[in-house]
């Protein structure tokens, strides 16, 4: 479907933030009053199978619970169905509000990203063999083959030094895709919003919501889960095999520090969104949406 002619105002809508900062309540919020719908921009959250452990969203959602745990997913994938439902809703006269913590997926529903190929069969685990044994090698053969992508991909970032290896080795480079990650550009006008939190509310709601979670039944959740096939992808969702295999005081504790830490790399990839306007969320979050939109009139 071709996309909408362009207008001086937004279209599109997006609420980013890292875990527990709220962005769904906010989202769907912001979806009612603008007469809209939330797409999901969640990688982990497009799979069934792990409502409670990815923190789903308890009314219907799109791209939320789209795919069966032994699914490969991508984020090519996901970008033809993002680009598809916000196509359909902007047709239709609703507002998109694309709302997710997944940097890479966000900007993914949000533009026309180049993505590099799959990797050939075997290559991945060849290469995460390597990482394995040696990082900082991995990263020094990396340097050899691609040093620009080396030079943008830290010796740490074990996935994407892996996929810029398996790139690498196919005759292409990792390095601008994550320029034209970085562009503004988007298909359509866009406002894209971030939600700040200080580290200490921050750290307050990710154990408040991982106690929540424990008492919901996640830990049943996770055992049936990897009971089953389930994909390399599903396996890596947050919190998953800690709840599965350790103690529960064990449990509880590495699923809190998972989650902060993932939460500063999501904080990190908010500073790095284009034109992103960040909007105070330690707020009742009706007044978060009226910042949100206020910043929409103006534009």
């Amino acid at each position: 479907m071709p996309a909408p002619a362009r207008t001086s105002s937004p279209l599109v809508l997006a609420v980013f933030g890292p875990t527990a900062s709220g962005k769904t309540v906010v989202a769907e919020a912001l979806a009612d009053r603008v007469g809209g719908e939330v797409v999901s921009a969640d990688a982990m959250q497009a799979y069934r199978g792990l409502p409670l452990i990815t923190n789903q969203p308890a009314r219907p959602t799109r791209l939320v619970a789209v795919w069966p745990l032994d699914r490969e997913g991508s984020v090519g994938d996901y970008q033809r169905l993002a680009h598809a439902a916000i196509d359909e809703l902007l047709a239709a006269g609703r507002a998109p509000v694309v709302a997710g913590g997944t940097g890479l997926y966000l900007r993914a529903a949000l533009s026309d990203l180049e993505l590099p190929p799959p990797p050939p069969p075997g290559a991945r685990d060849r290469w995460e063999a390597v990482y394995d044994a040696d990082p900082h090698a991995a990263h020094a053969a990396l340097a050899e083959r691609d040093p620009a992508a080396a030079a943008a991909v830290h010796p740490n970032d074990r996935r994407r030094v892996v996929r810029a290896l398996e790139l690498a080795e196919a005759g292409t480079s990792l390095a601008p895709a994550l320029d034209r990650l970085w562009s503004g550009d988007t298909r359509h006008p866009t406002l894209v919003c971030g939600l700040a939190l200080s580290g200490d509310v921050l750290e307050r709601r990710i154990a408040e919501r991982t106690e929540a979670m424990l008492a919901a039944g996640a830990v049943e959740e996770a055992r049936h889960a990897l009971a089953g096939p389930i994909s390399r992808t599903a396996v890596q969702a947050l919190g998953l095999r800690e709840l599965a295999e350790l103690p529960p005081d064990e449990a509880r504790a590495a699923v809190i520090l998972r989650t902060r830490q993932y939460a500063a790399y999501q904080r990190k990839w908010m500073r790095r969104i284009p034109g992103i306007v960040m909007i105070d969320a330690d707020r009742p979050p009706e007044k978060v949406v009226d910042a949100i939109l206020e910043v929409a009139r103006a534009r």
